[in-house]
């Protein structure tokens, strides 16, 4: 009678679950112009909210598309992606009418520009109720070159075009933000959709296809539909007596093709191990493609010349993998994807994780490129201990990387506020470890049974990260009652392995933690010969015993398996010389350190000026990939020039709080001694300490406060000791900036004060770059600088005009004292930044602009204008112009002056001697500029 009962509620509850079910009817028409559809839709809705409504709210998300003013627009440009900034008005997308009718009533909504679409009622609709609406309605589509939705010169594909209620109410967020996230717009709803298309026109769809251009199913994720007149390649696998049917959306090589008829089915067999059930249809888009491939194992290509670290099959099988795990998550139930971002994220890297355990053990991060990239017959990338890591661990190294410069977030962030490089690192991977490593303590066939019983359980329905975790805290008897706090906030974790203490039949590791009691701990012992033996601990003690046989190594949580913040106390030696500490090494360029040793790090360096002439040194280094909180940095140079020994040293700290006002608090100490006349040298010590702001990590802002002191001591000839020169000063900074390196709009200001004993100035400088069209931009930039007192006993403090006094040795000027030639006609935008040569500079107040503006392909016009004044001398105000030709944007540039206060400069005789240029050896500056978007 029990079992009876429960039978009945559950059909009761199934028949209840579609009979609340929405339908969304479409016929669907593709207009000759081939850019807009015509769309007649029939929407039975069911109320979903526990109370009558008396409106119903369709999404309407083409609008996204349709202007510079909405959210989307705005998240393009945070990833620095300017197309749709730049669109012209035929390539934007919008609903050109929209007609609507129910009952007796009909009606136009002329308001279209919405991304929230409000049809009233004409009584209220009761909670589960439904009601029955027609509309007609036309949409332009947007140019697909955006987010590779709209129409192309190929092909149409269409996703988050149609009207649809919304599935989650996301009352706080412009619905268009989502639009470029892959958000569920509509999900649990019954589709049926009829195209009427051209002739030779054909249409793909995650739907079922029911006929030629018909399809209908449950949404368990949003309809895509891809119109084309190309046939695309499709295949079928049998599993376990299913027929899987896997669709693509685009061309592939024959290589591939026959690739994928022979890898798919055991992917597929893989994945329902796993997960139980598989859809009977999965189709895959190129932007899905291009979205969910395995990260990493691409060619890496350089001007003409290609360094292969995967095989053709291994690359195949790794995105293909990857893909079809996403896509049977993704469609497998149904998630508020900004909330719940990680769960499906996570799911998929475990699986990956779990692929590779079983196809690629011993596969290396580098693949086989340390092996066949040679160099007269040698491997010079084996002698990096990145060719040493496995494939595996690349999920823990991508969390490590973003941590140590403090711009990770809680795995519980809105998947709109992610950086994109958190998108990854932190929803994927970092979730993705975490599951792996529970299933390493729980046992990988225990946790794959729970994880395969509730996928089942959820099968096309709705569930939260909180079920799930919930449902595995009681699946594990609490053991991973830990992962509910440490996903709700930006951890930091350690373990230590301090010390290790022989005992007659044990070892005795005294481990300590931070924020790590709850946590489950893996403890190994290496032998000589690499045997290990693995033990779990629940909770960690002072003290854990190991057993003695012969161990060479201690470690804990090797491989990256576990998201720490310093993995360099996990390995402890047990035996000889080093026993309890690490053995140092000496290593050639820089590399991923190897936690298990103190590692130094040696790069040869070549550089020059125009008085040490060429500079031959080597660095010494602690610091390599990763950013590390104590770093060191100490390169004595030999100088070509004068014979002797010079060089630069310095050491640093960093403070880095998981949650303040500042992201990083660092403190340095520094020196260097190079010289800066002709066998004159200088000698600098300083030290300083800056406030790196917290900033929203996909914000382009970036603010910091800093302070300095730099004493100065400079050899000086009998001439210069009679001009009164100085030989001894101290210079003490402070010094607020802001700068927005967003696209389109680029703005800095800051301020500084400096004083000694002689002087205290105060200077200001603000500049903006605008791109008013695409790859045109102007900018503007304004200082002004004020001497508050000024007994100082020459030029040396003065402002700058056209020439900068190097005085602080913190521009970087290849000829420091050059008057003449062509080393003084370095360009440093400082100060007055005139490029014209006026033969002065300021000892009481200068303000000056600095206007430069594209005008074709590398040629750019510049103007400035300025007004400064001396002591007893009248103001003066001047000005400058001329043409700027771009070599490498914002690091090499070259300044022809054409007019000025000067006159017309082309007439002069030295004109050769006026051309200005700037030259930025700065590869870190490059680097930062190339990343911007990222993180």
């Amino acid at each position: 009678m029990k079992r009876l009962l429960l039978c009945l509620i559950l059909l009761f509850s199934n028949f209840w679950a579609k009979a609340q079910q929405d339908s969304i009817l479409l016929k669907v028409k593709l207009n000759d112009d081939q850019r807009t559809i015509a769309v007649q839709q029939t929407l039975i809705y069911h109320n979903p909210h526990k109370k009558p409504i008396r409106q119903i709210k369709l999404l309407n998300w083409v609008t996204a598309y349709q202007n510079r003013k909405t959210a989307l627009l705005k998240r393009k440009v945070e990833d620095r992606k300017k197309e749709l900034y730049f669109a012209k008005e035929n390539q934007l997308g919008k609903l050109e009418s929209l007609e609507y009718s129910f009952g007796n009533v009909s009606a136009e909504i002329l308001g279209t520009n919405h991304e929230n679409l409000l049809i009233p009622l004409s009584e209220p609709l009761e909670y589960g109720q439904e009601i029955k609406i027609n509309l007609r309605y036309q949409i332009r589509l947007p140019d697909a070159r955006f987010t590779a939705y709209g129409s192309d010169a190929n092909h149409i594909l269409l996703k988050y075009f149609f009207l649809v209620p919304e599935t989650f109410e996301n009352d706080n967020q412009d619905p268009s933000f989502y639009r470029d996230i892959e958000e569920t717009a509509n999900a649990g709803s019954y589709w049926k959709v009829d195209f009427d298309l051209a002739q030779n026109w054909k249409c793909y769809s995650n739907l079922n296809q029911t006929s030629d251009s018909e399809f209908e199913g449950l949404s368990v994720n949003d309809p895509e539909f891809l119109l084309s007149r190309e046939i695309y390649p499709q295949f079928s696998a049998e599993i376990d007596g299913q027929k899987i049917e896997v669709q693509l959306g685009f061309q592939i090589s024959e290589f591939q093709r026959q690739t994928l008829n022979f890898i798919l089915p055991t992917q597929l067999k893989f994945i329902k191990s796993r997960t139980g059930n598989l859809p009977n249809k999965l189709f895959i888009t190129q932007k899905f493609f291009n979205k969910e491939e395995f990260i990493g194992i691409d060619d890496i290509k350089w001007w003409k010349f290609k360094f292969q670290l995967f095989t053709d099959y291994e690359k195949t099988d790794l995105d293909y993998f990857s893909i079809l795990s996403k896509k049977v998550i993704d469609d497998y139930f149904i998630t508020d994807k900004s909330n719940d971002h990680w769960l499906k994220n996570g799911i998929k890297s475990y699986l990956e994780i779990q692929y590779l355990n079983n196809f690629y053990p011993n596969h290396k991060l580098l693949g086989n490129l340390p092996d066949n990239a040679k160099i007269l017959g040698m491997k010079p990338l084996k002698l990096f201990h990145a060719s040493d890591l496995k494939l595996t661990e690349r999920y823990g190294l991508a969390y490590h990387y973003i941590y140590t410069q403090n711009l990770d977030q809680k795995i519980t962030t809105p998947y709109g506020a992610l950086s994109n490089f958190n998108t990854t690192a932190i929803s994927q991977f970092e979730m993705g470890s975490l599951l792996n490593y529970i299933s390493e303590y729980q046992g990988s066939q225990s946790f794959d049974f729970f994880l395969k019983e509730y996928l089942m359980a959820n099968y096309e329905k709705k569930t939260t990260g909180t079920a799930f975790l919930n449902r595995l805290e009681n699946f594990t008897q609490g053991k991973s009652a830990f992962l509910t706090p440490m996903i709700n906030e930006k951890h930091r974790i350690n373990f230590n392995l301090r010390h290790i203490r022989e005992k007659e039949s044990s070892y005795q590791a005294r481990i300590t933690h931070k924020n790590a009691s709850e946590i489950p701990l893996k403890i190994e012992t290496i032998n000589k010969s690499g045997e290990r033996k693995t033990y779990w601990r629940d909770k960690i003690a002072d003290t854990v015993s190991v057993a003695k046989d012969d161990v060479d190594k201690v470690v804990i949580n090797d491989d990256y398996i576990f998201p720490e913040t310093n993995f360099r106390d996990n390995y402890i030696y047990t035996k000889g010389l080093f026993a309890n500490t690490k053995k140092l090494k000496l290593k050639l360029v820089k590399d991923i350190q190897n936690p298990e040793f103190n590692e130094i790090f040696l790069t040869p360096r070549l550089t020059f000026n125009a008085y040490d002439k060429v500079l031959l040194g080597l660095n010494f280094k602690n610091q390599g990939i990763f950013d590390q909180k104590f770093d060191y940095s100490v390169t004595p140079y030999y100088s070509t020039g004068t014979g002797k020994l010079t060089g630069s040293g310095a050491l640093g700290y960093s403070i880095l709080p998981p949650d303040s006002f500042f992201r990083s608090w660092n403190f340095a100490v520094s020196g260097s001694y190079f010289h800066y006349d002709k066998d004159l040298a200088y000698k600098k010590f300083g030290a300083a300490t800056s406030f790196i702001f917290n900033k929203n990590p996909r914000s382009a802002i970036g603010r910091s406060l800093y302070f300095s002191y730099n004493y100065f001591e400079r050899e000086l000839t009998p001439q210069m000791f009679i001009n009164q020169e100085y030989d001894k000063y101290n210079l003490w900074n402070l010094g607020y900036s802001y700068s927005d390196n967003r696209l389109i709009h680029e703005k800095y200001i800051g301020t500084n004060i400096q004083w000694m004993e002689d002087f205290r100035k105060i200077s200001a400088e603000a500049f903006y770059r605008w791109e008013y069209a695409k790859d045109k931009k102007i900018s503007f930039r304004w200082f002004a600088g004020y001497f508050l007192k000024n007994d100082t006993k020459n030029s040396l403090f003065n402002y700058g005009i056209s020439r900068v006094s190097n005085y602080s040795f913190s521009y970087g000027l290849l000829g420091q004292s050059a008057t003449s030639g062509i080393l003084s006609q370095q360009f440093i935008l400082a100060e007055g930044g005139f490029k014209s040569f006026f033969n002065t500079s300021v000892n009481q107040f200068i303000t000056s602009v600095n206007i430069d503006s594209h005008v074709w392909k590398w040629f750019n016009l510049y103007a400035d204008a300025g007004v400064y004044k001396n002591k007893n001398r009248s103001t003066e105000f001047i000005w400058d112009s001329g043409v700027k030709v771009k070599v490498i944007p914002d690091f090499l540039e070259i300044y022809f002056p054409v007019a000025s206060s000067l006159g017309f400069e082309p007439s002069f005789k030295n004109y050769g001697y006026r051309i200005r240029y700037t030259l930025v050896l700065n590869l870190g500056a490059l680097v930062n500029n190339l990343r911007r978007g990222v993180f």
